[in-house]
């Protein structure tokens, strides 16, 4: 039963992290399910890219705000903000990462996880 909760609440921060994104017009939304991947390092990765470092920070804000408001939840770990070309809030079985478009290309993070479900979002 605790388990379906645990589930129950990353699958609601990462809908929530998918709307914060979708407030700051973040591009090529997905989100990829781990949940059936055994050596993954959560159960989501919600993915997107920004043309500018001053987007990718408006982003990674409005994702905390999202899921702050609805939650009460911070991330627990927070990375990349100095220079934002790849904001990374984690938020222990949910990962947000946010790139800067160049970046997004060059690591190619949705790739490593080729086995995952995909889900696609339309920016807002």
């Amino acid at each position: 039963m605790v388990k379906n909760k645990v589930i129950n609440e990353s699958a609601a921060i990462s809908e929530l992290a998918v709307h914060g994104i979708q407030e700051k017009k973040g591009n090529d939304i997905i989100r990829l399910d781990l949940r059936n991947i055994h050596s993954s390092v959560a159960d989501y990765f919600v993915i997107c890219h920004a043309d500018s470092a001053t987007q990718v920070r408006a982003i990674a804000n409005s994702v905390e705000d999202e899921i702050y408001k609805a939650l009460k939840v911070d991330p627990r770990h927070k990375e990349g903000l100095e220079s934002s070309e790849w904001i990374i809030l984690d938020y222990f079985d949910v990962v947000v990462h946010i790139f800067r478009t160049d970046k997004r290309e060059f690591y190619g993070v949705e790739d490593l996880w080729g086995d995952a479900e995909i889900k696609f979002y339309k920016s807002a």
